[in-house]
């Protein structure tokens, strides 16, 4: 008999192998490869939104799956981020990427780490909404690139040449969307420190 209860966490926790498998396919160049990648993405990001809806809706939210599900949001978007740098995916752009990234990475990190120093002292620090709008950014930074490489890398035969600018065009929607989540990161960090710094230095 399945328990339910423990529903919720095993969704969190599989988005782990998940992510690594995405990756792996994000390496691949074999038709269908970018495709199983984007998809799999999306079941990824659908199980984010999953878990937090059935552990709601049963009354069954644990200090444990808030906790994994943070952390493990995190990992899984730095680990596709990484690979979308290093795989091409921002058309020349790689050295900018691969600054934003490592920006967003010291913000995350920051962040991490005042909650940490936060717990020790008994105190927890929430995610805010600044928080959960830079996730979904970034969530569409990956999404919008992961299905340009979908449809240029599988698809890519079913559009003439005079219709290409439509890939094209969602492949720099993409690093739009990557921008703009490396801003809003950076922006909520400086906000979320403004607002909790005095948590870890009374």
């Amino acid at each position: 008999m399945v328990n339910w209860r423990h529903l919720p966490n095993i969704l969190t926790i599989s988005r782990v192998p998940l992510m690594f498998i995405v990756v792996a396919l994000m390496f691949m160049e074999w038709r269908g490869a970018a495709t199983a990648a984007f998809w799999l993405f999306i079941a990824a990001a659908l199980s984010d939104w999953l878990d937090g809806l059935i552990a709601r809706n049963l009354n069954i939210v644990s200090p444990f799956g808030r906790f994994m599900d943070a952390v493990i949001d995190k990992v899984m978007i730095i680990g596709l981020m990484i690979a979308l740098v290093n795989g091409d995916y921002f058309m020349g752009y790689q050295v900018t990427a691969m600054v934003l990234l490592l920006a967003m990475l010291c913000r995350e990190f920051a962040i991490s780490g005042l909650r940490m120093a936060a717990a020790t002292k008994g105190i927890v620090v929430e995610a805010d909404t600044g928080g959960k709008v830079k996730a979904f950014f970034q969530f569409n930074a990956i999404g919008w690139l992961m299905g340009a490489r979908m449809l240029k890398q599988d698809f890519g035969n079913l559009f003439p040449a005079d219709e290409i600018w439509i890939v094209n065009l969602i492949h720099w929607l993409g690093m739009v969307w990557f921008l703009c989540a490396a801003v809003l990161t950076i922006t909520s960090g400086i906000a979320y420190f403004r607002r909790h710094w005095r948590v870890v230095m009374e």
